[in-house]
């Protein structure tokens, strides 16, 4: 039997005070039913590894912080990396639904999406929690 199916009859036999094989099979079952569950939705790991980056994050905070939709030269200032870097950062946030993006002639103008400012402000109650 492989470590883990022992491992889930130590655990089941300790839960359950004896644990035959089926026992240890219907819960690798059930673990299988949650892994499929669990990971079948969406992937959400693109909306975390463009916040893992300081200048996109710092973009998506004056995003939800900011009153009114902005252009790239105001966000620009904020960040201290070029402005081809901030219209790159900023299409990183767009393309994962945390900003929205609005053209005008030359100009571009963003604004923070529902789900950042849900997002962000879920971020900061765990973090003050």
């Amino acid at each position: 039997m492989a470590p883990t199916a022992d491992r889930i009859r130590r655990l089941l036999t300790e839960q359950l005070s004896e644990c035959c094989d089926a026992d240890v099979e219907r819960r690798l079952d059930e673990l299988d039913a949650l892994a499929e569950a669990a990971f079948a939705d969406a992937d959400a790991r693109p909306l975390f590894a463009v916040l893992g980056n300081e200048t996109r994050y710092r973009l998506a905070r004056a995003l939800v912080a900011a009153d009114d939709e902005r252009c790239v030269c105001e966000l620009e200032p904020l960040v201290d990396v070029s402005e081809s870097a901030v219209s790159h950062a900023l299409s990183d946030l767009v393309d994962v639904g945390l900003a929205g993006r609005r053209k005008e002639g030359n100009w571009r103008y963003y604004t923070a999406t529902d789900s950042a400012e849900s997002l962000l402000a879920t971020a900061d109650e765990v973090v003050t929690a």
